[in-house]
């Protein structure tokens, strides 16, 4: 059966209609807004051809049709138009996006109770980290007799140091020593890979010097689990029941249990190759995610790491404007890591909660 102009314009009218108002939709709704002179019949024949192709479901309790998750995905792909973003809501972004960069942590939190704002849905925020990550080399400079500074750069080319003050004098010697020793040792390395044994050979090589080695490379590893860490962060859970498929609180209780365990980022979808995912109804894998559509965007944190926030939501969404406000938002969000700084054309302060919309 083909999907003709009609088709696609009644089935565009009643998706669009079914965001709005969570109702199923009749002939006579759609006959007015699809901008075509046909009747209610022949409207209601092109939804039962709908229904036939999977794109259109009928409630056992109603005349009217609702999309299916075939339609949705139909909607997105081909029917969807892009959203213009008004002057209100990119300053309200612009607003919440002039941060201090402090803490990772803090930002994600930010950003999840933005999105989670803006769109009134639940939202995750969580960085993607490095798979494997090793110790390129390091370096132990001489600041004083008593004073040296650790040096650790990553083979993804992250520079870290520390200074370093201790109780009694170290020679130049001993501290090239242990240089020599560290770089023969515990470069080319995962996290994983630096174990307890390795370290006991290691401070049995550096003899006196032994305490030096723990306190240089439990550094390293800091570094390495910083890199490797990913950090997940949920707002806005009471969001849902404020919509009326979740006005049950047996249906809202496991979405909202799912999202609140957050201590396995690998529970929430990343986007692989595209910036912007829309995984709608049974594409989610997880089962508590079934009957919703899960919209996410990514965004370059800087040093081989990306972030990812996205909305959770009922398949009834209005996938454009979700899309256009996460995109912009990672846009955003890029531009202030990548420069250290503000927005275009704006100072830099710390965010609150005045500025989250």
């Amino acid at each position: 059966m083909d999907l003709t102009e009609r088709k696609k314009r009644i089935l565009r009218a009643i998706i669009e209609s079914y965001i709005q108002s969570a109702e199923p939709v009749g002939s006579k709704a759609i006959a007015s807004s699809i901008g075509m002179e046909v009747s209610s019949a022949t409207i209601r024949n092109e939804m039962a051809d709908l229904e036939a192709m999977g794109l259109l479901e009928k409630p056992h309790t109603s005349a009217g049709r609702i999309p299916s998750p075939k339609g949705y995905r139909l909607y997105v792909n081909e029917l969807m138009e892009e959203h213009k973003l008004s002057l209100q809501e990119t300053e309200r972004m612009n607003q919440a996006l002039r941060l201090k960069m402090q803490e990772l942590d803090r930002v994600l939190d930010q950003a999840g109770r933005v999105v989670s704002r803006l769109t009134n849905y639940p939202a995750f925020a969580l960085s993607s980290g490095m798979d494997k990550v090793t110790i390129r080399r390091f370096d132990l400079l001489m600041v004083e007799h008593n004073a040296f500074i650790i040096v650790v750069m990553t083979d993804t080319n992250v520079v870290r140091n520390r200074l370093i003050r201790l109780p009694s004098d170290l020679t130049e010697a001993q501290l090239q020593m242990l240089n020599t020793l560290l770089n023969t040792t515990f470069t080319g390395l995962t996290l994983a890979e630096i174990t307890p044994e390795l370290m006991r050979v290691a401070q049995h090589a550096a003899g006196e010097a032994y305490g030096l080695i723990s306190l240089v490379v439990s550094f390293a590893m800091e570094v390495l689990e910083g890199l490797e860490q990913r950090r997940v962060h949920t707002s806005g859970l009471a969001h849902l029941l404020e919509l009326p498929e979740y006005q049950s609180l047996d249906r809202a209780q496991p979405l909202m249990s799912y999202l609140s365990e957050d201590s396995d980022p690998a529970r929430f979808p990343v986007p692989k190759d595209d910036p912007m995912k829309i995984l709608i109804g049974p594409e989610n894998v997880a089962d508590a995610l079934k009957d919703t559509s899960v919209v996410v965007a990514s965004y370059d944190i800087g040093e081989g790491m990306r972030g990812v926030i996205g909305v959770v939501g009922p398949t009834r969404m209005d996938y454009a404007k979700i899309t256009a406000r996460l995109s912009y938002l990672a846009e955003g969000l890029s531009r202030l890591f990548g420069q250290g700084g503000a927005a275009p054309g704006q100072g830099r302060r710390e965010i609150g909660d005045d500025d989250i919309p």
